[in-house]
């Protein structure tokens, strides 16, 4: 017996072969998302494999208004879809957009977006590429040593923020009680050298050619609009830092090269002793001090919670 049910009649008013929404959701978006404009986003095989249509056919999908084309009513669509994404950009790199201005930042972002377009269903994720597009767009120093140093020192900004943004939206130690100065000194002076430091899973460490930290604190003091007098006269000079939270709070911990060295062997699982012996000075003379500092070192970054808990390998674990 043949079904005749889903024919339609000369009464109904249906289209006879309608097209399903969730088609047409998908090809509206592939059109006003492409970095390039409506236009491309038409010819684009994102869109074509959707709804295959001619320019001048746009009409048959999007209707026009007594003012406007169908082009130009997609074209709000896109205008609004990428002055978000601008907002978002501007809310992750607050800084940045003030030391450059917003003129300046709003055309570093849209051919940010050019190149990394949003792929992801969150938009925490649309800055993960920012500070690797700007070095990769920035101008490299020649032999003449000519070029300015701001383009590094924004690449420098950029990943700090981003740092910020990561360390905020990750995990944290909030549930859980960090290891103590005390724990870590009861471990056997026999077993030190082998134990292993479990790091907190906000804990972040920042190499960088400029003090960043300094002048991320200058930039948040500056009232007026950008660009910032702070990029005139930039001199290189290489700082470490390290990014955690505690208590919910995102802090910022300037580092000297030798505490950042450690840290790093630590974090990449190195054992005390082997991680240690990478920052020992060399001579007699600098050794008592060093054995000084670096307990100090550890009841500060225990006191802020940088580790979870102190692993010691063997039977006697």
């Amino acid at each position: 017996m043949n079904d005749d049910s889903a024919d339609p009649s000369p009464s109904d008013p249906r289209p006879p072969n309608p097209r399903a929404l969730e088609v047409v959701q998908r090809w509206m978006q592939a059109v006003i998302v492409h970095p390039l404009g409506v236009e491309r986003g038409l010819a684009s095989p994102q869109a074509r494999q959707e709804i295959d249509v001619a320019p001048d056919e746009l009409a048959s999908i999007v209707l026009p208004s007594h003012s406007q084309s169908s082009a130009e009513r997609l074209g709000i669509y896109a205008n609004a879809y990428y002055a978000r994404l601008l907002e978002c950009l501007r809310a992750e790199f607050p800084m940045l957009a003030r030391a450059v201005g917003e003129e300046a930042f709003n055309q570093f972002a849209l051919h940010y977006l050019q190149k990394y377009p949003s792929r992801s269903y969150t938009l925490g994720k649309l800055g993960a590429n920012f500070p690797q597009f700007l070095d990769e767009t920035s101008p490299k120093s020649d032999e003449t040593d000519a070029t300015p140093a701001w383009p590094d020192f924004l690449v420098d900004l950029a990943a700090l923020e981003w740092t910020f943004g990561e360390v905020f939206d990750g995990p944290g130690m909030e549930t859980e009680t960090p290891l103590s100065a005390a724990r870590l000194i009861a471990v056997r002076p026999d077993r030190w050298g082998q134990a292993r430091l479990l790091p907190a899973p906000c804990l972040r460490l920042l190499a960088f050619r400029f003090p960043v930290n300094a002048h991320y604190v200058a930039l948040r003091k500056e009232t007026g609009e950008g660009p910032s007098r702070l990029l005139i006269g930039l001199k290189p000079q290489p700082t470490w830092m390290a990014v955690s939270r505690r208590d919910y709070v995102v802090r910022r911990y300037d580092l000297s090269r030798e505490q950042f060295e450690l840290l790093a062997a630590l974090l990449a699982g190195e054992p005390l002793g082997r991680a240690v012996a990478r920052v020992v000075p060399a001579g007699d003379d600098a050794l008592e001090p060093f054995i000084d500092a670096l307990r100090d070192w550890f009841v500060w970054w225990t006191a802020e919670g940088f580790f979870r808990d102190v692993q010691l390998d063997g039977p006697d674990s």
